[in-house]
C-alpha cells in the first residue's frame, strides 16, 4: 500500500485521463495504479493524497471520516469580527449549510510558492489571508463560503489533510513524495 502526497499546481486537473490538451495528474505522477483521495478544482493549489488502496482512499475522501483539512485563502478584502464569525458559525449557501469550523486572519505566508500566473490584482482595493480548517469538503466550498460573506477568494491553498502537511513535508508545485498512512493520525 502506498500513500503519495503530491502538491498540485495552479491549473492541474485531479484527473490522469487527457482532458482537451489541459494538465492532469498524468503530466506529474507516473505512477501506476494510484488514485486521487479527495480532489481539488483546477484554479485552486496543494495538497493531495493518492493512493494504490481503495479503503484508505475511502477513509481519507469521505466526510464521515472527519479527515481535517486546512486551506489558506487569499481574499479580496480585509475580514471583519462578523465576517470571520460568519465563516465559522453554519453558514447556508443555498444548496446546504456548512458545518461549522475554524477560520482566522493570518499573515501572508513567507514560504509560500508564487503562482504562475500570479493572481489579479486590483489597485487600491486590499487582500488579506485566511486559514480555514473544514471537517467537510464540498465542491468549492471554501470559495463560496468567502463569496458569501463578501470577501472573494483571489487563491487557494490547501495545505493539510489530517497530520499530514505541506509545512511538515515542504514541496514545490508539481513534486510528490511517498508517507506513511500513519502521518494521517499524528
Amino acid at each position: 500500500m502506498s500513500l503519495i502526497l503530491f502538491n498540485k499546481p495552479f491549473q492541474v486537473l485531479c484527473q490522469f485521463s487527457p482532458q482537451d490538451g489541459r494538465a492532469t495528474l498524468a503530466d506529474h505522477l507516473a505512477i501506476p495504479n494510484i488514485y486521487p483521495a479527495g480532489r481539488l478544482d483546477a484554479d485552486s493549489e496543494g495538497l493531495m493524497l493518492l493512493t494504490d488502496d481503495g479503503k484508505l482512499q475511502h477513509m481519507i475522501a469521505h466526510p464521515d471520516h472527519k479527515e481535517a483539512k486546512v486551506y489558506i485563502v487569499q481574499v479580496e478584502g480585509v475580514p471583519d469580527a462578523a465576517s470571520l464569525a460568519q465563516l465559522q458559525a453554519p453558514l447556508d449557501l443555498g444548496d446546504f449549510v456548512t458545518k461549522p469550523c475554524k477560520a482566522v486572519q493570518i499573515e501572508a505566508p513567507e514560504w509560500l510558492w508564487p503562482r504562475n500566473p500570479p493572481i489579479r490584482e486590483r489597485a487600491g482595493q486590499p487582500t488579506s489571508w485566511l486559514a480555514i480548517t473544514l471537517q467537510e469538503g464540498k465542491n468549492r466550498q471554501v470559495r463560496r463560503m468567502t463569496a458569501a460573506v463578501g470577501l472573494p477568494t483571489l487563491r487557494l491553498v490547501r495545505t493539510a489533510i489530517g497530520g499530514i502537511s505541506l509545512a511538515t513535508h515542504p514541496l514545490m508545485p508539481g513534486e510528490w513524495m511517498e508517507v506513511s498512512p500513519q502521518d494521517l493520525n499524528t
